[in-house]
């Protein structure tokens, strides 16, 4: 009877060693599925607010899109060039020349570039060389 003793009790230690590995990883499965369902509500809450913002700025950009539609801008003409050397100021700069001002003041009182004073005094000089 002995001899049937020992074999029972190992088989009991290792039905009861089997039964404790199973409970184990049946609660190990349970824990690692809940963390899974944590971290995929952490990345469904991210991906929801990223959504959002998306949403957020296509609405935005829709609004901005129908104001266009309604409301095109209003294109604004070129403006006028800005008038250059007539012949009073050409006869101002001139004057001015004579009374021995630099380019640089004539330019600024005139409101011209300063190379058009400059063109305006060299052509001045080879008309009266050429008289």
């Amino acid at each position: 009877m002995n001899a049937l003793l020992i074999p029972l009790s190992i088989l009991c230690g290792l039905i009861l060693c089997a039964t404790a590995t199973s409970l184990f990883a049946v609660y190990r499965a349970h824990w690692l599925l809940r963390e899974m369902d944590g971290r995929a509500g952490v990345r469904q809450s991210q991906r929801d607010a990223e959504l959002q913002a998306l949403r957020d700025t296509l609405d935005a950009l829709a609004a901005q899109l129908h104001d266009l539609q309604n409301h095109p801008p209003v294109a604004t003409p070129p403006g006028l060039p800005k008038p250059g050397l007539n012949l009073s100021k050409r006869s101002h700069a001139l004057r001015m020349h004579r009374r021995g001002e630099g380019v640089e003041q004539i330019a600024s009182a005139l409101e011209l570039p300063r190379q058009e004073v400059d063109l305006l005094l060299k052509v001045h000089r080879i008309v009266l060389s050429n008289v």
